[in-house]
């Protein structure tokens, strides 16, 4: 039996063997240590460590300690970058930011002008949209009033060509044309009385043709209006007049405008040669005038006098 501790100074001396830790308290179902079968023995203490290194309860522990590790590492690492990354964005966003503040003050200036000139703009508009409303009022006075005056111009035009004949064919050859001339020409052409007073002739004022081309008109103006009338109703009657070896048409000289406006007519009037018990003429300065029976009708327009024609050729 060992002999009793002594006491030195009044102190109470404890002795700790060094070893494993104590071993957990048994399981309920275990009411002693596990014996080895050979001797019987309880088991030695590096055979016990060994089978707590394979326990279940010892590999949940070391998976716990082992994940508990590793989410510290990751955390570490996912701060990390994370921290860099935040710092490399709030630069960038600080330049973005600077770059933005001068764009923003140089639109800030760039209104605040707009603002001065569209100011300095806002008195003279409203001045030239006024301005530009009267100017629409008179240009719309005075449209109405040039085609007043280019009808009255065309209608002093055609007036003044109201004793004025048109000879068409008559050659070049035969010289110069003379007032005494073409007032012999007429009497003999159509058998009159006396030969009628010529004021002026002329041929038009085109290019002397070269020889085989046609002869340029001749406007001769009579001094009497009667007997520009007769004249030209004895060739209307005749159509075409012999003068020695040509043959010459005579026409009313009408102003280019007119004549225009009657040439438009002609594929009408063609058609109309066609058309039975019909009547038809032009009347100054471009009226088709169209008669059947009891019915006329005038035109100036002709469109609206090819749909009338459709309308008798359906019947």
């Amino acid at each position: 039996m060992p002999p009793k501790p002594k006491n030195m100074n009044n102190s109470t001396t404890m002795v700790v063997r060094s070893g494993p830790p104590p071993a957990s308290p048994p399981r309920p179902a275990e009411t002693e240590s596990p014996r080895d079968p050979a001797s019987g023995q309880p088991p030695s203490e590096d055979s016990s460590m060994t089978r707590n290194i394979y326990s279940p309860d010892f590999k949940a522990e070391l998976l716990t300690a082992l994940r508990e590790e590793m989410a510290g590492i990751f955390k570490t690492q996912l701060e990390t970058a994370l921290t860099n990354n935040l710092i490399q964005i709030k630069s960038e966003l600080h330049g973005v930011k600077t770059e933005l503040s001068a764009s923003i003050t140089a639109i800030r200036s760039e209104v605040d002008a707009l603002k001065v000139t569209v100011a300095d703009m806002d008195g003279p508009l409203s001045s030239c949209t006024d301005d530009v409303v009267s100017l629409k009022s008179d240009l719309v006075r005075l449209l109405a009033q040039v085609l007043a005056l280019d009808r009255k111009c065309e209608d002093l035009e055609s007036r003044s060509r109201r004793n004025n004949i048109r000879i068409i064919g008559l050659p070049e050859e035969r010289g110069p044309v003379s007032a005494d001339t073409i007032s012999t020409l007429l009497k003999d052409t159509f058998g009159l009385e006396k030969d009628p007073v010529v004021d002026r002739v002329h041929r038009s004022l085109q290019a002397k043709p070269k020889p085989g081309q046609r002869p340029r008109p001749i406007i001769a103006r009579l001094h009497y209006y009667l007997d520009c009338a007769d004249i030209l109703r004895r060739a209307r009657a005749q159509q075409r007049v012999k003068v020695g070896d040509s043959t010459v048409s005579i026409f009313p000289d009408f102003t280019p405008q007119t004549t225009k406006a009657c040439a438009a007519f002609n594929d009408v009037r063609r058609q109309l040669r066609e058309v039975p018990d019909i009547r038809f003429g032009l009347l100054h300065p471009a009226h088709l005038r169209i008669t059947r029976g009891d019915v006329t009708r005038e035109f100036t327009s002709l469109v609206e006098a090819t749909a009338f024609l459709k309308t008798l050729q359906t019947k």
